[in-house]
């Protein structure tokens, strides 16, 4: 039987928290926490496996650093503390976190197989490279 995460491998306690939204760009478009930690450039799922195993206060603490950090959403210039505060409370329960850690860290390796699948797509945008830029047998060139 297939895998039910196969389309969506990350692990879902962490969605409440990285979809939330941080603000709004200077575009008015909502900024996610998702979106904030990807543009810092941190794996989102590995950091908040890291928000998580340092519990509410420190992970407060960390959050509030990162948004510091991220000039995209001009409100978190002076509201960056309320803001990690609010995101704060959307983490997964507790300091239980060294399994969620790992799982995080699996996800981000990857799944069995899965670099079999890179080279099968790969290897199709070669040959059809290879069609455009040869030709088909008959084309009289």
């Amino acid at each position: 039987m297939a895998d039910p995460n196969v389309l969506n491998p990350h692990l879902p306690e962490f969605d409440r928290f990285l979809y939330a939204s941080v603000g709004e760009d200077r575009n008015g478009y909502v900024v996610t926490v998702l979106s904030t930690l990807a543009r810092l450039g941190l794996d989102p799922w590995n950091e908040t496996a890291e928000l998580v195993a340092l519990g509410r206060d420190g992970a407060r603490s960390r959050l509030g650093k990162l948004l510091a950090r991220f000039p995209d959403v001009p409100t978190l210039a002076s509201d960056h503390g309320r803001v990690a505060r609010d995101l704060s409370q959307l983490l997964p329960e507790g300091r239980a976190s060294a399994s969620l850690k790992r799982a995080a860290s699996t996800v981000t390796v990857g799944r069995p197989g899965t670099s079999g699948v890179i080279w099968a797509v790969l290897a199709f945008i070669f040959v059809l490279f290879q069609m455009f830029k040869v030709g088909g047998s008959g084309s009289g060139e």
